[in-house]
């Protein structure tokens, strides 16, 4: 169950950062005695547009997970503009969707020596090294993504940060992190989620339903896996209706889901 809760946090981040690879390669060109202006799309030389275009299809088909096909637009990218940070942070998400480690971290690393100050890069490789158990490095990559003056989705790392933290056992901090998540906005399944899944682990079940409810209240934001969480947490609680409630809707809902599977078993406590 908690390797389910956290690829929800996986699927966000991505989504996220691949929303972000559009737009022009540069963000700024000296105008003679004036500094550095904003680059808008008249700026952009015919090499860098291609490359735009080609970055919003790669993105585009990595959202639908034609992860070949994305991997082909990304490369045509990049010939275009062997510049576009974007490009090499899609290309690790990529590789790393493909298994290939080799290449997602290379690609990761290519666009921080870019600019290593690219939050959604340093967000993405963090998530990146906590899968793959390299604990202390992720945190190091999430810390310098949240230390960028005006970084636009604090909440987004926040919540991927603490969920990393959770994956290592450090419940604690995982929790205070994941606080920090939901303090920003309420409203946001992610945070509510993860720290419901955190809270369950540390045998606080009132709180942790306080944070799950606010998800499968919402017929739009519940899924199997926050169901499952949900009827878990009622169970400890022994709330028999509210566990048979939830497992109906499970039931009803993602009759063939591993989730479903479990409800029907009574295994709570896998």
């Amino acid at each position: 169950m908690k390797q389910l809760v956290w690829a929800v946090v996986a699927f966000g981040a991505l989504l996220a950062a691949c929303a972000q690879t559009t737009g022009p390669a540069s963000e700024s060109i000296s105008i003679a005695g004036q500094g550095r202006d904003r680059v808008t799309e008249s700026d952009e030389t015919p090499e860098t547009r291609r490359a735009r275009v080609r970055l919003e299809l790669a993105s585009a088909y990595f959202g639908r997970g034609q992860l070949t096909t994305a991997l082909d637009e990304v490369k045509l990218a990049i010939a275009s503009d062997p510049r576009l940070v974007a490009a090499f942070n899609l290309r690790g998400l990529i590789y790393a969707g493909l298994g290939d480690d080799g290449l997602a971290d290379e690609s990761f690393r290519r666009a921080l020596q870019l600019n290593d100050r690219d939050a959604d890069t340093l967000q993405n490789y963090g998530w990146y090294l906590c899968q793959r158990q390299r604990f202390e490095e992720a945190e190091s990559f999430f810390n310098r993504a949240l230390a960028i003056p005006l970084y636009r989705n604090v909440q987004r790392t926040l919540v991927t940060k603490g969920s990393c933290q959770a994956r290592n056992n450090r419940l604690e901090e995982a929790e205070a992190t994941l606080n920090r998540a939901f303090e920003i906005d309420s409203s946001n399944p992610l945070a509510a989620v993860n720290l419901a899944e955190v809270l369950f682990r540390r045998g606080e079940f009132e709180r942790a339903r306080f944070f799950i409810r606010r998800v499968n209240t919402n017929p739009d934001m519940a899924n199997a896996q926050t169901l499952w969480l949900g009827a878990r947490i009622e169970n400890k609680l022994n709330n028999t209706a509210g566990t048979q409630a939830l497992g109906r809707q499970l039931l009803d809902r993602f009759p063939k889901s591993t989730e479903a599977i479990a409800f029907e078993r009574g295994r709570f406590d896998d």
